[in-house]
């Protein structure tokens, strides 16, 4: 990914809004691989001819092989006040995920416990609490079937690692291409069909609410399924 690629939806003098393609990071790490919150700090100083550093918070993450919506902080004032939203969970956030089978259940909840286990990358989960497990829950819709796959909906009320997947892959319904939770799928790079297709704060710094919607990429297999069915929130 370079800077040309970078996909943004919303700028300001406090808020960078932006596509994360999937398989690219959020943020460096032991790999040196190029990641979105370098890109975005290249195109800001490219933008605005800044010689120096230039500042950008990472307020949240989504796992590499994710796609979908990203806000950055161009300032420390929004950075803390995002984080705050973030953490008490006032943020609206919606993803879409296509899964292995049809769903017994056209909607529901999903309550697990999930336990990250210290040098392993998978999370364990639990149908009922557990030693040092966390509360999970998410909300689920079926936009749309295939014979033998679901569009679905999904809204997270606790914010777990790997929450979507390893609850998905509970059910017996794995995200397509997550071979870490069960998916037999294979997708281009590095990528599962995991999308943070809508997000919604409160501008840090303005009386205002703000939204963004960002549907997948135009790309199997997404493309099984109708745009239109995706409900706003």
């Amino acid at each position: 990914m370079t800077i040309a690629d970078l996909q943004v939806l919303y700028e300001d003098n406090h808020l960078l809004v932006v596509l994360k393609p999937a398989g690219v990071l959020a943020q460096g790490d032991v790999t040196g691989d190029v990641s979105l919150l370098e890109i975005g700090k290249q195109w800001l100083a490219q933008k605005y001819q800044k010689p120096g550093n230039v500042f950008l918070g990472l307020v949240h993450r989504l796992d590499r092989p994710v796609s979908g919506i990203v806000v950055f902080a161009k300032t420390s004032k929004a950075a803390n006040r995002l984080c705050v939203q973030f953490r008490e969970r006032t943020i609206q956030k919606t993803y879409l995920a296509v899964v292995e089978e049809r769903l017994a259940s056209p909607s529901g909840t999903l309550i697990h416990y999930i336990q990250k286990r210290t040098g392993n990358r998978r999370v364990h989960i639990f149908h009922e609490p557990h030693d040092k497990s966390d509360r999970a829950e998410l909300s689920y819709q079926v936009l749309e079937e295939t014979a033998d796959k679901s569009l679905v909906q999904v809204q997270i009320h606790t914010g777990r690692h790997h929450q979507i997947r390893a609850q998905l892959a509970a059910i017996g319904h794995p995200i397509l291409g997550d071979h870490k939770y069960r998916s037999l799928v294979q997708l281009a790079n590095r990528a599962i069909a995991l999308c943070a297709f809508q997000l919604g704060f409160s501008h840090p710094t303005q009386p205002r609410e703000l939204f963004f919607q960002a549907f997948p990429p135009h790309e199997w297999p997404w493309t099984l399924f109708s745009k239109y069915k995706v409900d706003k929130l």
